[in-house]
């Protein structure tokens, strides 16, 4: 569902303007459009943790995965995950419309992405910017860390099964979350960490595309 929604957001209104070469969008739209895409992609990344630390507890601790995985702690990690994503949106969006824009309406990208934004403004963007660090920090790199953590006991946990047939087992079992956490990670990193030091918003515009089209 998520995956589906964040699609939604970007994929529909780009292909539109493909076909009328109509690429306008008003401020609500552009400000809607930043705040869900900033949403699911948060959903994605907590997601992307709990996901992991199911097939952490699946793999490491099988006896238990039962009464750990319970029913109440899934609805609590989808919960918890929803909530965060939502706030953190909202306040982006919020200090966002605080800000004026009197250089250009022209955003050198295919949606309406926050740093995208964030340039075009002639106001004061200092506060944007760290706060976009801090979440970043907070929310990005923590559950990244989780993730890999997961996966080292993980892999550890793989290599004392002895028979090669439960190896392969185990390992299909998360095959497909660590693609999609590669994926994810490696170009969602990429552009914000490629946007400070280059300036090619074509090659930011690709990278942006492989997670938030591509992945999903």
């Amino acid at each position: 569902f998520v995956d589906l929604s964040m699609v939604s957001t970007t994929v529909p209104k780009m292909l539109v303007g493909i076909l009328t070469q109509n690429k306008a969008i008003s401020y609500a739209g552009c400000l809607a459009q930043m705040y869900f895409f900033t949403v699911f992609i948060g959903l994605d990344n907590f997601l992307l943790t709990a996901m992991a630390y199911d097939r952490f507890v699946a793999i490491c601790h099988p006896l238990r995965y039962t009464s750990i995985m319970s029913p109440e702690l899934c609805c609590l990690l989808v919960l918890l995950s929803w909530i965060l994503s939502l706030l953190v949106a909202l306040l982006h969006s919020l200090m966002v419309t605080r800000l004026s824009f009197c250089r250009g309406h022209k955003i050198q990208h295919f949606i309406c992405d926050l740093d995208q934004v964030l340039k075009l403004s002639c106001s004061d963007t200092l506060i944007n910017y760290v706060l976009i660090y801090i979440v970043a920090g907070l929310l990005g790199i923590l559950p990244l860390t989780g993730i890999l953590f997961s996966y080292s006991q993980i892999f550890s946990s793989i290599l004392k099964i002895p028979s090669t047939g439960g190896k392969y087992k185990a390992f299909s079992t998360c095959g497909s979350h660590l693609s999609v956490v590669s994926l994810f990670y490696s170009t969602g990193l990429g552009v914000y960490l490629s946007s400070s030091v280059t300036h090619s918003s074509w090659k930011s515009a690709v990278a942006s595309a492989m997670y938030a089209v591509a992945t999903p």
